[in-house]
């Protein structure tokens, strides 16, 4: 009875072992901004078979809905068409009649170049394949081949995925283990500048996409120290080889992260010097990232759901704590001095400390809220939530100083990266609870952390920095503003934002109000140039027009509020927390 059983169950499987799945990409006619995409299914026999589009891309969390790009969809078998319609707004249900061998085609729609989406131009393409490949949900375990077929006038496509030596007459062919590789691997295609560095074991391809000022024996000598000291935190680096894709444009829109990839899209002239940290700390950002978020994960991100949101409590440790390093790692490295660093530190708690929101969002809501909030702001985003980057930051910031002054410099947040990544990537092979996020803190640094997480995790209480900071021998200064101020953004003279608790707040401004006058002057440009030097409490008389419609509102001035911590060394010698906290390799 048990051998049948298990025969039965395994049956299965070996059928699912059996079947194949191919994509080919072509883009005769890139200046349409159009793909095709061929897709084959082989020895895979069934009634009928259903095909989706993921509505979201990993690493980025909002639905983006990317079957809205998908036109023409058709099956085939032995040229034969087969009966194809679509059953939800992401699945196209194929009868395929058991036929073995059936191919798919359909076109993409993609003019939206950023880092999570997929692009072509007559210059060159890029994809993501999470916005590019349909799945079958059975086989998304099951080798996925990849064919690019380039313009005619193309030579070069960059991607993470492994080559399979063919034919190059037949296109460039790659493999993936599996259907979450496939799609974890952006591809660039072009005529791009390519080279390679070698750190930390690793060889690193460069994919540079775009005209800028770039030099680059300078990027291959500084983006190997940034990714050294990425593998320096872990000691080791599970990849052999790496791609940085690059993407110079006129408006840079951040980086995605991946399991042996990355893109990175900045502005052209990103690599003078007054910009050209703010790059390399971009480049640890997401190299980081190859570690937490991709390995180091919580439970949720991974098997991945692609047709629904993936929701998680632990966006402040993936990417709050990468905020936190991506600063941090750049000083290990020599690239920041200890000066630049702790503005850097106090820059960000000034940012969380100023913002209305802090108070209101506790940053584990703000993780599980992504999808809803994070990349759906209004104008009232500022007053009510708080970034998982901003805040995880200086979370990540605060226990480091902790767990150095509890174990007397003998441990610090590095230890906590390690065992997560030898405890539930290494050794259990899956990803971790918040509970177990921490039990691990309090395993590392021998604190208890029940008070720490309701206070400052699923609470919105304010850290003490001056003690914090104090273990490292560090004096913290509080300094409040004294002076007056509207507490408005602005475009030109229409409202875009009013700041909770300040003057327009108070007194009645709103969203989208049109600043004709203050106090009888016709105001042009910055509105706050026609109340600076007025007292607290003395009153304005602010003339707009609400919807087409004149009126007046008096309102009193009151203070600006905002508050600039600054940080000072005690003495010139360091005590063994600051020793440990900030000491370069």
């Amino acid at each position: 009875m048990k051998k049948i059983v298990l025969a039965l169950l395994l049956l299965p499987s070996i059928l699912l072992q059996a079947a194949n799945i191919g994509y080919e990409v072509s883009m005769p006619e890139p200046h349409t901004h159009y793909y095709n995409v061929k897709m084959s299914v082989t020895d895979y026999e069934k009634d009928y078979v259903d095909i989706q589009m993921p509505v979201w891309s990993p690493g980025s969390y909002l639905v983006r809905e990317f079957a809205k790009s998908v036109e023409g969809v058709t099956a085939t078998f032995n040229k034969k068409m087969l009966k194809t319609e679509k059953i939800n707004k992401n699945t196209w249900r194929i009868y395929t009649e058991k036929a073995n061998n059936v191919v798919i085609n359909y076109k993409v729609y993609a003019f939206e170049l950023s880092v999570r989406t997929s692009f072509v131009d007559a210059s060159h393409g890029y994809f993501n394949g999470t916005s590019m490949f349909m799945f079958i949900d059975e086989l998304r375990n099951t080798p996925h081949n990849l064919t690019v077929i380039p313009f005619k006038d193309w030579k070069k496509v960059s991607t993470s995925l492994p080559k399979v030596e063919t034919d190059k007459s037949k296109g460039f062919q790659f493999q993936a283990p599996d259907y979450d590789i496939l799609v974890d691997s952006p591809v660039e295609i072009g005529n791009h500048e390519t080279f390679d560095f070698t750190s930390a074991g690793v060889l690193h391809h460069v994919a540079m996409y775009g005209k800028g000022n770039y030099d680059i024996e300078t990027l291959k000598v500084d983006m190997a120290k940034i990714t050294q000291a990425c593998t320096d935190v872990f000691g080791v680096n599970p990849n052999k080889e790496y791609t940085f894709i690059i993407h110079n444009l006129t408006r840079g829109s951040g980086g995605l992260e991946h399991l042996s990839s990355t893109t990175l899209q900045v502005n052209r002239w990103t690599y003078s010097a007054g910009a050209y940290k703010g790059f390399l700390s971009l480049v640890a950002h997401e190299y980081f990232h190859l570690w937490n978020v991709k390995r180091i994960r919580p439970k949720a991100l991974g098997p991945f759901d692609y047709n629904n949101e993936n929701y998680t409590s632990l966006l402040w440790v993936m990417e709050g704590f990468t905020s936190y390093y991506d600063e941090l790692l750049l000083y290990r490295a020599g690239v920041y001095t200890e000066e630049e660093i702790m503005r850097k530190f106090t820059g960000s708690i000034s940012n969380i400390e100023n913002q209305p929101g802090n108070k209101v969002q506790p940053v584990a809501h703000s993780s599980f809220d992504a999808w809803i909030k994070a990349y759906r702001p209004t104008e009232n985003s500022y007053n009510t939530t708080i970034s998982y980057y901003s805040k995880g930051s200086v979370v990540a910031n605060m226990l480091d100083l902790m767990i150095i002054n509890n174990t007397k410099g003998k441990k610090n947040l590095d230890n906590v990266m390690q065992h997560l990544y030898n405890e539930y990537y290494k050794k259990q092979g899956r990803g971790f609870t918040p509970d177990e996020m921490k039990a691990t803190l309090e395993t590392v640094s021998g604190l208890k952390m029940d008070d720490f997480f309701e206070k400052y995790i699923n609470g919105t209480q304010t850290f003490d920095y001056k003690t914090l900071f104090g273990y490292a021998g560090l004096t913290v200064e509080i300094v409040e503003s004294d002076d007056v101020s509207l507490g408005v953004s602005t475009s030109g003279n229409k409202i875009t934002k009013v700041y909770r608790g300040g003057s327009a707040y108070e007194g009645g401004l709103n969203v989208n109000d049109e600043i004709l006058a203050i106090d009888g002057f016709r105001v042009h440009g910055d509105v706050g140039d026609y109340i600076e030097g007025r007292p607290v409490g003395d009153k304005v008389s602010v003339l707009l027009s609400r919807d087409n419609l004149i009126q007046t509102i008096t309102l009193p001035l009151l203070k600006k509020g905002s508050k600039r911590y600054l940080i000072f060394k005690e003495a010139d010698k360091k005590n063994n927390v600051h020793q440990k906290w900030l000491s370069q390799k």
